[in-house]
């Protein structure tokens, strides 16, 4: 008899171990709470202000409308070339959110809090009149041409010609790089030159003036001038891109502080791969 009540004990035991293994391999699992932060992001729109440089500007203004188009018109980026100085100051003072320089930040401005992302490398193209027999100058002959210290072209290799120096306005990034990387310090820009306001007014002064030199972005350079090699390289993609060429320098989206919202959005936008497309398409060297 106790033989039986055994039996049927550990009977009983299987029976209610296997009940409960049946109904762990069938319960149903609950379905996981969507952890916070999750959602689907909110669609962007609103309004943007992008203050700068006149190099940088036209490229920012093409990576605008198509920004926008991405946003199905919700969002306004407003581009405005004012110069990279003037860009700078005015993310400083809160006039916009982004700014644009095609130099890179002083000590000083670096120190006010603000950060930049290179967003391209461009060169400076050493232009003259396509008329103009001369095809290369060295740099050294550039910064003394832009001191005046020489002043006829016959001295380079050229006519017997005055030469019209042509110089961005103070202020100008691009200016402010040429400065660095032609003059050297060595040097101050003559104070004869023609100062011009925008890449584009360089450029239409030399097609009217065949013994004028200038210098404008590669990015923006125009085959109704022409570029001369600089100590023997031409400014090319391929020559700014392996550091031949030398003198070249970044394109900037300058920020205070960390950016937030629309303003992230838009330089992630520029460097993500479909910004970098628009950029290199234009002659810039992207990532």
């Amino acid at each position: 008899m106790d033989n039986k009540k055994l039996a049927i004990t550990i009977l009983t035991i299987a029976i209610i171990g296997a009940s409960a293994l049946i109904l762990g391999c069938t319960g149903t699992t609950p379905t996981p709470t969507p952890a916070a932060g999750s959602a689907t992001p909110a669609p962007l729109s609103g309004s943007l202000q992008v203050i700068g440089s006149t190099s940088v500007g036209p490229y920012a203004e093409e990576l605008a409308v198509a920004f926008d188009e991405k946003n199905g018109g919700k969002t306004s980026v407003d581009v405005s070339q004012v110069g990279s100085t003037a860009g700078i100051n005015a993310v400083l003072d809160g006039t916009a959110a982004v700014g644009m320089s095609s130099r890179e930040l002083t000590a000083a401005e670096t120190a006010k809090g603000l950060k930049t992302y290179e967003i391209a490398i461009d060169g400076i193209a050493v232009i003259i009149n396509k008329d103009n027999p001369v095809s290369n100058l060295s740099t050294t002959q550039v910064r003394e041409i832009y001191a005046g210290n020489i002043t006829n072209w016959k001295q380079v290799g050229g006519n017997d010609a005055q030469i019209f120096v042509v110089t961005r306005e103070p202020g100008s990034g691009t200016r402010g790089a040429f400065e660095e990387l032609v003059m050297q310090k060595k040097a101050n820009i003559t104070t004869g030159a023609i100062t011009q306001g925008s890449t584009g007014s360089v450029t239409a002064y030399l097609e009217t003036n065949k013994n004028a030199i200038g210098y404008v972005s590669y990015g923006s350079l125009k085959d109704t001038v022409k570029a001369v090699q600089v100590d023997g390289v031409a400014p090319t993609t391929q020559s700014i891109k392996d550091r031949s060429y030398k003198i070249q320098r970044p394109f900037l989206f300058v920020t205070k502080g960390e950016p937030g919202g629309l303003a992230k959005a838009f330089i992630d936008y520029t460097l993500g791969s479909d910004g970098q497309a628009i950029l290199a398409k234009h002659n810039l060297i992207t990532k």
